[in-house]
């Protein structure tokens, strides 16, 4: 038999090899990302105009050698800028908005603390490529929860309020008049938080498998003064208790599950009869195809690390994955039992759909 004549074109494999040396320094750097985030570097640096590492350093309380390495990797990745005159560095305030700034739309810290966290459960997912098994999402680092919270936190801060449920067909105005509404897969409780905050004459249950998600979003609750309108409870998508619902929600996890179908009917019983299932999903296309860009990159990553085996680690294992599309989300739940199903709007992240009975 004889084996074809591969040809290299040297450009192409130069340029493949450039990417690779950028991305080993983005990948690396990820983990610098959230240790200037835990330490405060970067809330530290941010407004505060050109510092010193020395400077730095004693800003906040760490050593200054640390810190001067760490300076010059942010320099050198484009999240610093540094004056050789000076030799001093600064945070430009587009960085800060991203790094610094918590409250801000675009503060995107939690995805590199997720992606830390996630990177740390690499030997199990290693695993279950061997064995078809599944790892759950208690099986994960602390990194994993707090971050996913972080990252989804700012775009439903944005948009949940101001768009997302004025989206929906009639729904406000039941969420200002007085509304009972279940946040399935709720994590750390933040989009229950900001729809509490937003309509204080409804009332909100807020549902999760992980306890200790569900303890801190009680926490949160409290701290946020509407713990006298919402309830949270460790249950499972299918089997959280209570009917009569005007809205369920379920933000960024009904693809996470591992019986999607199973999720949808219970949803479909305990809605009230014109009641509205609100289902925020990651933007995606159905063809594969379309979704190989930076987005859709980013989500098959976390997918392969997080969704997927979280499904496969439960009854069914579905697996729909983080890029499912709409044709495969609109085939769950109809085959739950709801007859409609339609985009309400969407966002460069997510896609928010509206089920109705």
């Amino acid at each position: 038999m004889t084996t074809p004549t591969v040809v290299i074109d040297d450009d192409k494999l130069d340029a493949f090899l450039g990417q690779v040396l950028t991305e080993t320094g983005a990948a690396a750097n990820a983990a610098l990302v959230v240790i200037g985030d835990k330490l405060g570097l970067y809330r530290a640096m941010s407004g505060a105009g050109p510092v010193t590492p020395s400077e730095l350093a004693h800003a906040t309380g760490t050593a200054e050698r640390y810190v001067l390495e760490w300076l010059n990797a942010q320099a050198a990745g484009g999240y610093l800028e540094y004056d050789p005159e000076t030799e001093r560095y600064s945070l430009p305030p587009e960085q800060a908005l991203v790094l610094a700034e918590e409250d801000s739309p675009v503060f995107s810290i939690g995805a590199y603390q997720t992606a830390v966290g996630a990177m740390k459960a690499e030997a199990a997912v290693r695993n279950a490529f061997l064995t078809g098994a599944g790892v759950g999402w208690h099986q994960h680092d602390q990194d994993v929860f707090d971050g996913c919270e972080r990252f989804f936190r700012p775009g439903y801060a944005t948009h949940l309020v101001g768009e997302w449920i004025p989206a929906l067909d009639g729904v406000e105005a039941k969420l200002r008049d007085g509304a009972t509404v279940a946040d399935v897969g709720c994590g750390h409780g933040a989009s229950t938080i900001i729809m509490a905050q937003a309509y204080p004459a409804s009332r909100f249950h807020g549902f999760d498998l992980h306890d200790g998600s569900i303890a801190a979003a009680a926490s949160r609750a409290a701290d946020s003064g509407v713990d006298d309108r919402v309830r949270f409870a460790v249950a499972g998508a299918k089997d959280f208790p209570g009917t009569g619902y005007d809205l369920v929600a379920t933000f960024d996890c009904l693809h996470d599950m591992g019986d999607p179908v199973g999720v949808a009917r219970h949803v479909r019983e305990a809605l009230a009869p014109e009641g509205s299932w609100l289902i925020v999903e990651p933007f995606a296309s159905d063809r594969t195809e379309d979704n190989l860009n930076p987005i859709g990159r980013a989500y098959y990553a976390f997918s392969t690390l997080i969704c997927t085996p979280n499904s496969l680690s439960q009854e069914v294992g579905l697996a729909l994955g983080a890029q499912a599309g709409e044709a495969r989300t609109r085939d769950v739940v109809l085959a739950g039992g709801f007859t409609r199903l339609r985009r309400a709007t969407e966002t460069p992240f997510n896609i928010v759909y509206e089920a109705r009975l």
